[in-house]
């Protein structure tokens, strides 16, 4: 035999010793046609390895980002599934504990026989490392972080999101799917908490492509005015107001949101703080309480992860998170609830509500996958295969991540503290008319 037969044989002999011991469901495809186990169905579901040279780069470089790699750029793909059925066929047991039960031998001769096999090395993927420069917290830093995600195409995006393309947890009253639906009235949810009315001046951080200050605009009568860092975004927010007719009544910002000025009654960020960075959330929070009047409201609604033990052990940063930074969102870092409530605290508001809002992003990440994934051809046609994968990979990632609880996402509202009275309703019955 050649010694590409040789490697794929003792691969054979390594899958097949797994597939037993870990109890798998779902089997393999190799680079040769073969399957593992051999009787396995050919649609059924499995893990597609395309060449010799992936198994490699595993095996020089056994992380997350070398598997996310191969993935993104198809060297490893699943076959006749999802991210979603892949989840659901994780064997029963810790993994671990399980892999213990699969003879040495056959390990040692894969990795014997792949090596110093060739191809071995990662196919390039664009991408924006995530380390200490991109969170310093500066203005040219913080605008090309968001540039690498939000200026990717709004065409792109426009495959994805709802009519009004709300890029943040829509809000779901009932058990439906309507993802159209649930983003007016989250757009609706954010404004009665907020108390808008009439005359009210508003600032929203992020305002991403302007769904949420048209809104206010056109159904609460605010003066509303949006800051956001992305170019491509704030083209189609402006094109949006003049559709519309807010011109008198909108107002759309291109700058950092700590270099804006005058003061607003209330004021939201809604999935913005997540790109802050922990070691700037003091400049954050002041630049929030410098904008906001005396007993305004400010509704502050950010993804978290749970707290831990201590802080020490909460900053170290698990492999799929340092890979969402990385790939997804450079600079981007998230705080637990607690440290969200005493660093408002601590700059000066106070708190009056808390809403968990977890199963609501696990159905709109899950939603965003399914458009997404059903305009995959276009999607690879607006911004190639690479980054169709990667996104895809993300929106099921994240909806997974929701959905088992380890993310976490509130929506906190705080007033600008001031002795006396707060001046809000004495119960939340206004909220849920």
């Amino acid at each position: 035999m050649d010694s590409d037969d040789k490697r794929l044989a003792a691969l054979r002999r390594l899958l097949t010793e797994a597939h037993d011991k870990l109890g798998l469901k779902l089997g393999f495809q190799l680079w040769d046609g073969s399957r593992v186990p051999a009787d396995w169905p050919a649609d059924g579901l499995a893990i597609a390895v395309r060449d010799s040279g992936a198994v490699a780069a595993l095996m020089r470089k056994p992380k997350l980002d070398t598997l996310l790699n191969l993935y993104v750029t198809d060297r490893i793909a699943i076959a006749n599934g999802s991210i979603f059925d892949l989840a659901a066929a994780r064997p029963d047991g810790k993994l671990g504990r399980l892999a213990r039960g699969i003879p040495k031998a056959a390990v040692i001769e894969v990795v014997r026989r792949f090596i110093f096999a060739p191809g071995a090395a990662p196919s390039s993927v664009q991408h924006v490392k995530g380390d200490e420069i991109t969170r310093d917290g500066a203005p040219a830093t913080n605008k090309a972080n968001i540039a690498y995600h939000y200026d990717v195409s709004n065409a792109f995006y426009r495959l994805f999101l709802d009519e009004e393309m709300v890029y943040t947890c829509a809000y779901f009253t009932e058990d439906h799917g309507d993802l159209e639906r649930a983003q007016r009235d989250k757009l609706d949810m954010i404004c009665r908490k907020l108390r808008l009315k009439p005359g009210d001046k508003l600032l929203d951080i992020g305002c991403g492509w302007g769904a949420l200050i048209c809104h206010a605009a056109q159904h609460y009568g605010v003066e509303a005015h949006g800051v956001t860092l992305a170019e491509e975004q704030l083209k189609l927010a402006q094109e949006k107001v003049e559709r519309l007719g807010l011109t008198d009544k909108v107002t759309l910002h291109l700058k950092d949101f700590t270099q804006m000025e005058g003061v607003f009654d209330k004021i939201s960020s809604i999935g913005m703080f997540e790109h802050v960075g922990i070691r700037n959330h003091p400049a954050y929070f002041q630049a929030v309480n410098r904008l906001l009047k005396p007993r305004g409201l400010y509704l502050h609604h950010s993804i978290s992860r749970r707290a831990k033990k201590t802080e020490r052990a909460f900053n170290k940063m698990p492999a799929e998170y340092r890979a969402l930074v990385r790939y997804i969102f450079p600079g981007g870092e998230l705080d637990h609830l607690g440290m969200s409530i005493t660093n408002l605290e601590r700059h000066g508001f106070e708190v009056h509500d808390v809403e968990g809002w977890r199963e609501h992003y696990q159905r709109t990440t899950r939603l965003w996958w399914e458009r997404l994934n059903a305009h995959k051809a276009e999607a690879e046609a607006e911004v190639g295969p690479e980054r169709t994968r990667m996104w895809l990979l993300y929106l099921a990632g994240c909806s997974l991540a929701f959905e088992r609880g380890g993310a976490l996402i509130n929506q906190t509202l705080v007033s600008k503290r001031r002795k006396g009275p707060s001046g809000l309703p004495l119960t939340r019955a206004d909220l849920y008319r």
